[in-house]
């Protein structure tokens, strides 16, 4: 899982680095004569807003829980999560309106040292990527994944124009136009996993089914307490970049009541113990029918 001071500490280190690019960027663009510059230098302006809400909201989903709630903030994060996928969404349709608009105007041919340019956009922004998507597996997050193909997506469009810029280099002033008709197919990727994030973010906004395995693995580690006899309903829901969890167990019908008690408390420090990223565990008791 990631503390608060390292969430913020990502936070600071994504908004900074899009505030540095996007200067490069529209100073590139201009003296380059590159109008896909330019718009990835707006669209930079963008993501700088987009990366603070998303790491603001994130912070606040690590907010343990208080008297108003009682659950925490989890749900926080899946909402920033719906908010990302829809600012991708956003900006590949910004990227796409850009686009149609220069391939309606003459086109001129970029200078060259906007290539180098949009090629260290692409190595930084692949790598915060990269970054990100290796912390979403790690915690889980909607919010880091939707940050981390914000920077894939300026990534992609960056790739995107640098070939249609050595398109035009290349080929002259007959293939201006390249560069725009790449970045239009990288808004189609941009827009498919905006979609994505979405629809998983919202999943777990409504207490959506986790995946099999985890519900394997817990079934397997409650079975591990003695005196358990089979778990009869195993529900699992997400929130956040953790799990609540309610576990039916099955013991004896001739069990005390005070026996089965304390199994259900093994059961519970077992799951909490074995897996540090459920944040609860409800345990009902179940007679075992014969």
């Amino acid at each position: 899982m990631i503390d608060t001071g390292k969430s913020i500490a990502i936070g600071i280190l994504t908004i900074c680095t899009n505030l540095v690019l996007m200067l490069v960027k529209l100073w590139a663009g201009v003296l380059g004569n590159s109008s896909a510059l330019i718009a990835d230098g707006i669209e930079s302006a963008a993501d700088i807003l987009v990366s603070l809400i998303t790491w603001s909201g994130f912070t606040l989903s690590l907010r343990p829980a208080d008297d108003k709630h009682p659950f925490g903030h989890g749900k926080i994060e899946a909402l920033t999560g719906v908010f990302s996928g829809a600012a991708l969404i956003g900006a590949a349709g910004f990227i796409t309106w850009q686009s149609i608009r220069e391939l309606g105007n003459e086109q001129s041919t970029p200078a060259w040292f906007t290539l180098p340019v949009l090629l260290l956009v692409v190595v930084v922004k692949e790598g915060l990527s990269r970054y990100m998507l290796g912390l979403e597996e790690v915690s889980g997050s909607r919010a880091i994944e939707g940050d981390a193909w914000h920077h894939r997506s300026d990534a992609l469009t960056s790739g995107a124009a640098a070939i249609g810029i050595c398109i035009a280099l290349v080929g002259g002033p007959a293939f201006a136009a390249a560069d725009e008709w790449a970045a239009l197919f990288a808004c189609v990727i941009i827009v498919f996993n905006g979609i994505r994030i979405i629809d998983g973010a919202l999943h777990e906004a409504l207490d959506g089914a986790v995946a099999p395995e985890l519900e394997a693995e817990v079934r397997q580690h409650a079975n591990e307490i003695e005196g358990v006899a089979n778990i009869e309903k195993c529900l699992i829901r997400k929130s956040g970049i953790g799990y609540f969890v309610e576990i039916h167990v099955e013991v004896p019908g001739q069990m005390t009541v005070s026996k089965g008690h304390a199994i259900g408390h093994d059961v519970k420090e077992h799951l909490i113990e074995t897996m540090p990223n459920l944040f609860d565990v409800v345990v009902h008791l179940e007679p075992m029918e014969r």
